[in-house]
């Protein structure tokens, strides 16, 4: 059950981060708009980490 939660969290990080990152990157619109999507891609990442460690303890 743990490797497969692992290998959900992985794929989610890293659609998160191809698709987060991608415009933050690649992005032609002004440095603020680049910064807030940067900031709101940190959150998620955030967000996504919490959620593995809380339902890697709750199954322990």
């Amino acid at each position: 059950m743990k490797i497969l939660l692992t290998i959900l969290f992985a794929g989610v990080c890293l659609l998160l981060a191809f698709f987060g990152l991608g415009p933050v990157i690649l992005a032609d619109g002004s440095w603020s708009e680049r910064l807030w999507t940067l900031l709101v891609v940190i959150v998620l990442f955030a967000v996504t980490a919490f959620l593995y460690w809380y339902t890697l303890r709750k199954l322990r």
